[in-house]
């Protein structure tokens, strides 16, 4: 979910009448001139035409064929185009990246899906009412641990909404105290009873990477990840506010609950408030590169790649529909019967899809730099893409869950 009920119909509202305050000059469809897949396109020009965001981008990537295609515009102001090597915020989408680290860490034998928490961080959890004994890594990576979504405390909440957000925007939060604001709260079930989304899993699973590896998480990142694939344009830059490199402006309405919302400009921001949980950048080529790479075996073993595609069932979670979660990845069945895999993340003015065949050969990967479009804008893309032509592309049009509870991430 979102964050709350209260948040998510303010959201709603805000993707009802966006229209009314969005500049005119995002809603000109400059699409580019590549040939081909005419469905997507069409999803693109659509979403920009109805302002549910400034621009949309779609990257294809299928064998050794790509195609690139744009609507929209970068920057309202200036009309600036969307490109491709454009750099954006992820945000969830960074739990791929995380989990893939952990795996790695374990093929290298340095760390087991099946140790306990309290192997890795002792005394963290004293006090609380948790038991660091029964959870174990492999509980966080697939959403299973039952610990509290920091994300969804009520006063960690508030400092990101509205005029909130402007105030607190460059603050920079440890991830012990990330942790400590969810363990709080009490569990929200029995270790491996059921899926929950928690933000918490994740800022947890880098924390365990850092005693294992011994060294800090981005580093790690870049040797087991960005380095092997050539990922140029992808950085997890913790507390830097910045998007080093070309960007588009990032539009975000800060969970606004005004009927006619003031869109702003959200792209700087201090995001260690998600870190591991959600703090990378990156662009669509290289989500692409990354997922092709990941699906297709050429990063993690067979037997860890098994480990991450074993899903567990997100139903009565609140989360997307028709979602299985894996090990930092989910499988999703589009309206048609067609499965997709891959990862989805949603911050401050940047919603992004990156998902594709189970062998990673064929892919999609969307973006747009706004965070008040309805899911059926990602679902439709997908359907465009991945469904038989004539098939059913209605979507639920419900916003995206992809935060995990509370702030973005």
């Amino acid at each position: 979910m979102i964050a709350s009920q209260s948040a998510k119909a303010a959201l709603l509202a805000a993707a009802t009448l966006a229209s009314m305050t969005l500049p005119a000059t995002a809603s000109s469809g400059t699409v580019s001139s590549a040939p081909g897949h005419p469905e997507v396109r069409r999803v693109l020009d659509r979403t920009v035409a109805a302002k549910l965001a400034p621009g949309m981008v779609a990257d294809v990537r299928d064998g050794r064929r790509s195609w690139f295609g744009s609507a929209g515009v970068s920057d309202t102001g200036t009309g600036r185009e969307r490109r491709r090597n454009e750099r954006f915020r992820i945000g969830s989408a960074s739990k791929a990246f995380t989990a893939t680290v952990v795996l790695k860490l374990a093929a290298e034998g340095r760390l087991s899906l099946d140790d306990t928490l309290d192997e890795y961080l002792p005394g963290l959890f004293d006090g609380s009412a948790y038991e660091p004994g029964r959870i174990t890594v492999r509980q966080l990576l697939n959403q299973t641990s039952g610990i509290y979504a920091y994300s969804d405390d009520p006063a960690f909440f508030a400092t990101g909404v509205g005029p909130a957000w402007f105030e607190h925007r460059y603050d920079t939060h440890t991830p012990e105290e990330l942790v400590r604001i969810a363990l709080a709260h009490p569990p929200t079930g029995e270790p491996g009873e059921r899926f929950k989304y928690s933000n918490t899993n994740y800022i947890l699973a880098a924390m365990i990477v850092e005693k294992a590896a011994g060294r800090t998480f981005e580093r790690e990142l870049i040797r087991t990840v960005i380095r092997p694939l050539r990922l140029t344009g992808t950085s997890l830059p913790r507390t830097d506010p910045g998007i080093r490199g070309p960007h588009p402006v990032h539009y975000s309405i800060l969970f606004s609950r005004d009927p006619r919302p003031t869109i702003h400009d959200a792209t700087r921001m201090n995001q260690s408030f998600a870190w591991s949980a959600g703090g990378v950048i990156s662009t669509t080529a290289d989500l692409n590169r990354f997922f092709a790479a990941l699906f297709g075996g050429r990063v993690l073993p067979p037997a860890q790649l098994r480990e991450m595609l074993t899903t567990v069932p997100t139903e009565g979670a609140n989360w997307i529909p028709g979602t299985r979660y894996g090990l930092g990845v989910f499988e999703q069945e589009l309206p048609c019967g067609t499965s997709v895999w891959g990862n989805a993340g949603a911050t401050y003015g940047s919603w992004s899809y990156a998902m594709g065949t189970r062998d990673g050969e064929h892919r999609l990967t969307t973006q747009i730099n706004g965070d008040w479009a309805p899911l059926s804008v990602f679902t439709d893309a997908l359907a465009a893409e991945f469904c038989p032509a004539g098939t059913s592309r209605d979507a639920d049009r419900v916003l995206p869950p992809l935060l995990g509870g509370g702030r973005p991430a």
